[in-house]
């Protein structure tokens, strides 16, 4: 048995070596290879250079919008009230936004109104699934009750105590949480519009502003001197500040737009601009940094133009307060179930069943 077996180790040597003397001079028996090994390796080794590339590109410019929002951007001290105030929201968050005017002192609107004035005031709610932003305008002229000082307009808040008393007067309003403040003066309405080359507004009529700009029906490309005339606008509507508002409204679904498109999501200078001419006309609390709205942007991810939803707390008319000032009368009953929906978090509901 074991001469039979080296007799076939014998044959199967004799045989490779005369495969090896019939082979070319010089050629090397091949190994076994792998092309789609090969092949993945390699694409992925190009894929995390590529993407280290863009990590970095991308570190240097978030960091670039950083330093021009935190350069530019004013800290509000102390914008909340002290002492009670209503239970924070889980997962939702409502973001005051305060448009002020620090050319009051010249009465633009001839309204003798004392110190800074907001003649801009939007409650921006963001729900916890993060499907939509609802943005609700309250009109100046709603008369509330005022902490400490009784029954007034809503903007006189802002004249006797700035942000933190018109923080605590809307939260007494409507009785939840404002989680964050935002001021911004309205000559950054001109600076943000120019910054996306323009907005695109909807005018629900035609009308001539006290400055000689004319509006038509329909779609408008506003700049920047344009914007500011176009949200400013009061005297030239039998309904003084109810179209006001709807312009305002109409404004920012415009500048959501164009931050939205592609031309702007696509070009990074663009993006730059914006921040750099936004910041330099914002204060905010200090826990709106610019982390924060990163990662509020980032859990908006999904949200398109029209998913941005405004409205305007509910109105009844209006009235003359027994020191003879003209004011607008809220809606009781709707606003108590809109302070509820608030707090549920049920603003699509609310709306539903309150269309406007």
């Amino acid at each position: 048995m074991s001469e039979r077996r080296a007799a076939r180790r014998t044959a199967e040597a004799a045989e490779a070596a005369a495969a090896a003397a019939r082979a070319p001079r010089g050629e090397q028996p091949r190994k076994r290879r792998r092309p789609f090994l090969v092949a993945l390796i390699a694409t992925l080794g190009s894929l995390v250079g590529i993407a280290a590339v863009l990590a970095v590109v991308a570190s240097v410019f978030v960091g670039g919008l950083a330093r021009s929002y935190d350069a530019g951007k004013d800290v509000l001290e102390d914008p909340f009230p002290t002492g009670s105030r209503p239970a924070a929201s889980d997962g939702s968050e409502n973001i005051l936004l305060v448009g002020s005017d620090s050319r009051a002192n010249s009465d633009p609107d001839g309204d003798r109104a004392a110190g800074g004035r907001s003649d801009t005031l939007m409650l921006a709610h963001v729900p916890a699934d993060r499907k939509a932003v609802y943005l609700m305008s309250i009109m100046r002229d709603s008369w509330v009750d005022v902490p400490g000082h009784g029954a007034a307009k809503i903007n006189a808040a802002y004249s006797w105590g700035g942000v933190p008393l018109t923080v605590q007067t809307v939260e007494q309003l409507l009785d939840v949480r404002v989680d964050h403040v935002a001021e911004i003066d309205f000559a950054g309405f001109d600076g943000m519009t120019d910054a996306l080359g323009g907005v695109t507004v909807q005018s629900s009529r035609d009308f001539t502003a006290r400055g000689g700009e004319r509006f038509t029906q329909g779609a408008n490309r506003l700049d920047g001197e344009q914007a500011l005339a176009f949200v400013r606008e009061r005297y030239a509507f039998a309904d003084a500040d109810h179209t006001r508002v709807k312009n305002q409204q109409a404004f920012m679904r415009g500048v959501a737009d164009g931050l939205l498109s592609k031309g702007t999501i696509t070009n990074p200078g663009r993006i730059q601009d914006f921040v750099t001419a936004t910041s330099k006309y914002l204060s905010v609390d200090d826990g709106l940094t610019f982390q924060t709205l990163v990662g509020l942007g980032w859990s908006l991810r999904d949200v398109r133009p029209s998913d941005l939803r405004t409205f305007t707390m509910p109105t009844a008319g209006g009235g003359t307060s027994p020191d003879g000032q003209s004011y607008v009368a809220l809606n009781t009953i709707a606003v108590q179930s809109l302070s509820q929906a608030l707090r549920s978090d049920d603003v699509h509901g609310w709306l539903a069943a309150n269309p406007q």
